[in-house]
């Protein structure tokens, strides 16, 4: 039987406007974004609705934004449609464990507030980037990072589909290795910076690696209902102890996003949607697999024209 797999965005998908649509038409929703602005401390809601841009992409305000958006979008198609498992990007595994009931929509926005703050904080203490690399294999982009580790910490950070990797590190690292993309024998198709606040997914985190796993501690969780697929090991996951690591560890190591794409494609999902906000993720399942049935789910005119 084939399955569906419900795909939760991360940072770079946000956009001002998100889930003003679901405020104004649903009670659900209301009552959701009020809670998350209780739990905030200021009103992200407004921050979604109106913006400013800016202000929206703060590490600290995106990632709660962004899984609140895509956590009602998720209760909002309730029973209409069921995901036999779940994936996130970054931030969004966290939405994918709100979904899969191994953590609940309180505690897991309270632990996404912290990891904004601390992610933001790192990149004040250890200022980094990142850059995107097109056109590469993994084995040649490891060879640029090891080339390039001489100006300081780098290495790859998302690996998102065929010939899309990110890199992520010192500045001056990055810069050495977008250099060295460039020359030959890699000529890099495509090799640029990303309007980041910090180097995510990158040693450089390592300042807030011991905060956020005390979070992770403190915070009660159960096994997840539905198999998660985690980013650092690209497997699924049910038990609560090795979803909570997972999540401790992915902050310091890179999403291996192309692979559980892959792995769950090999364990019977034929159709993908992505929940929230944007349209990156079907855009990578797409280049990993062309097969693939694509479905995004971002407003509530999306739930009425796919599930009534």
């Amino acid at each position: 039987m084939s399955k569906v797999a419900f795909l939760f965005p991360g940072q770079g998908s946000q956009a001002v406007g998100m889930g003003k649509d679901l405020y104004e038409k649903s009670d659900t929703a209301r009552s959701l974004f009020e809670k998350a602005d209780e739990i905030m401390g200021f009103k992200l809601s407004t921050i979604c609705f109106e913006g400013p841009a800016d202000d929206l992409r703060q590490t600290n305000i995106t990632q709660p934004a962004l899984f609140v958006h895509s956590y009602i979008l998720s209760q909002l198609i309730g029973s209409k449609l069921k995901a036999d498992c779940v994936a996130g990007h970054s931030l969004g595994e966290y939405t994918a464990n709100a979904y899969a009931g191994s953590v609940d929509f309180e505690n897991c926005l309270r632990l996404v507030k912290t990891r904004g703050m601390l992610m933001k904080n790192s990149g004040v203490v250890q200022p980094g980037t990142m850059a995107a690399l097109i056109g590469l294999s993994e084995s040649q982009v490891s060879e640029i990072c090891a080339t390039a580790s001489s100006a300081g910490i780098v290495q790859p950070a998302n690996f998102n589909c065929p010939g899309q990797i990110v890199i992520s590190g010192d500045i001056a690292a990055v810069d050495k290795a977008l250099e060295v993309a460039k020359a030959e024998p890699f000529k890099c198709r495509l090799a640029k910076k990303l309007e980041v606040s910090g180097a995510f997914h990158s040693e450089l985190m390592r300042t807030s690696d011991s905060e956020l796993r005390s979070a992770l501690q403190s915070t009660a969780f159960t096994d997840a209902s539905i198999p998660v697929y985690t980013n650092v090991d690209s497997k699924p996951e049910i038990s609560k102890d090795k979803i909570r690591d997972s999540l401790s560890r992915q902050l310091v190591s890179p999403v291996r996003w192309e692979a559980s794409v892959k792995n769950m494609i090999k364990d019977g999902v034929t159709s993908f949607y992505e929940i929230g906000s944007g349209k990156v993720l079907a855009g990578l399942v797409k280049k990993i697999d062309t097969s693939a049935a694509v479905f995004n789910i971002s407003a509530l005119e999306d739930i009425i024209k796919f599930l009534n």
